[in-house]
């Protein structure tokens, strides 16, 4: 939504967003504050910027990256391909955002909050953090594919959730290296459950999120 506005981004500020998703969610937002406004329904906008989880899809690219950090280490995999490794990005921890959403719906009145860690990592942090997790190093597995980039690409996304800490007492607890973490562990987990042992196909990595 906030696309290529300057971080950080809050309620107040202007929505640019770079990408078709982006764009349909601006929408979203300005049809729901339409409905509020003019049928007086409780309806309320939450902005969540990147939250993450071990149950997030394999396209994203979080998920993309653990996963290929767990394969990885256990042999199933050698590289990892990746775009641009610069992105900044606001990543928080799924269910601490799924209160966040749960505590507006308890508000006295409808209104609209940003939900954000507050904290600022590339894409190339999250790596790090992901692959040291193990004790690997992920300049020795990934590599780049020109594939990945994108035309339009949001170069940074960090969130303001003062908001939502002023009015609901909402702030996130877990920030992206434990998020990482948490992520390579459940990877980690799943493939010993499986009991996986063939390679499989080679983990790509989609683009970072855009907003």
């Amino acid at each position: 939504m906030f696309g290529a506005s300057s971080p950080p981004q809050s309620e107040a500020t202007p929505f640019y967003p770079r990408s078709p998703y982006g764009a349909a969610k601006v929408y979203a937002y300005w049809m729901t504050r339409n409905y509020r406004e003019a049928y007086g329904l409780f309806a309320v906008n939450g902005i969540l910027f990147n939250h993450e989880s071990p149950r997030r899809g394999e396209t994203f690219v979080t998920r993309k990256i653990t996963r290929a950090v767990a394969r990885i280490h256990a042999g199933l995999e050698t590289h990892l391909y990746m775009g641009t490794l610069d992105a900044i990005r606001d990543w928080g921890y799924a269910p601490e955002y799924v209160e966040g959403m749960w505590r507006m719906l308890q508000a006295d009145e409808p209104d609209d909050y940003v939900l954000a860690s507050g904290t600022a990592w590339s894409v190339r942090q999250f790596l790090d953090a992901a692959f040291a997790h193990v004790g690997l190093d992920w300049n020795d597995h990934v590599r780049f594919d020109e594939r990945y980039l994108r035309p339009t690409e949001v170069d940074a996304l960090i969130g303001d959730a003062s908001k939502a800490e002023r009015e609901l007492g909402w702030k996130a607890g877990i920030h992206t290296e434990r998020l990482a973490q948490l992520m390579v562990d459940a990877d980690l987990a799943s493939l010993r459950a499986e009991g996986t042992t063939a390679v499989d196909q080679p983990i790509f990595s989609s683009r970072p999120e855009a907003g």
